[in-house]
């Protein structure tokens, strides 16, 4: 398993280097990697996520409705991909040779989410569990949009920052 994070920050070329491990029946120097698993993470895409996410919200359902077809989620992802002239992902080999299989999204997250990632980082710090702290904890984080607050901004990386406060 090889995991490359922030593809869309990297150079196309630098990207298309990989092509040769993940074209079909390829073989490098003799060895196969078609049982080899290659994940890409990348921001690419991220606004998509978000609007169709926030559309599930405004017509009432809940974000673990949200299915890779929902609103034909894996294909704008890859649409939005394609366009963004920004991202070494969208002008790489890679894409443009349909070598990815899946795009899989990582959902915002919702007041609970972070709460419950607050509840996390306590027993971490071998803090013991403190449900109300955990819900302050998640309510300081900023959310958008600004009005409802749905979704984190920054989803879970700043927790241990704002949690050491209500600790110190």
């Amino acid at each position: 398993m090889f995991i490359f994070d922030e593809m869309d920050k990297m150079h196309p070329q630098l990207i298309d280097i990989i092509k040769p491990f993940l074209d079909y029946n390829a073989q490098v120097d003799g060895v196969s990697f078609n049982k080899a698993i290659f994940i890409f993470l990348s921001n690419a895409g991220g606004n998509v996520i978000t609007e169709v996410a926030l559309d599930f919200w405004r017509s009432g359902r809940a974000r673990e409705e949200i299915r890779m077809n929902s609103k034909e989620l894996e294909t704008k992802i890859s649409e939005n991909i394609n366009k963004n002239s920004k991202g070494g992902f969208s002008h790489s080999s890679l894409v443009n040779n349909h070598l990815i299989d899946h795009y899989i999204p990582f959902l915002p997250l919702e007041l609970e989410h972070v709460g419950q990632c607050a509840v996390a980082e306590m027993i971490h710090l071998n803090i013991k569990p403190n449900y109300d702290v955990a819900l302050r904890v998640a309510k300081d984080m900023p959310f958008f949009p600004e009005k409802e607050r749905v979704f984190a901004v920054k989803g879970c990386k700043s927790v241990r920052q704002k949690l050491v406060l209500y600790f110190d």
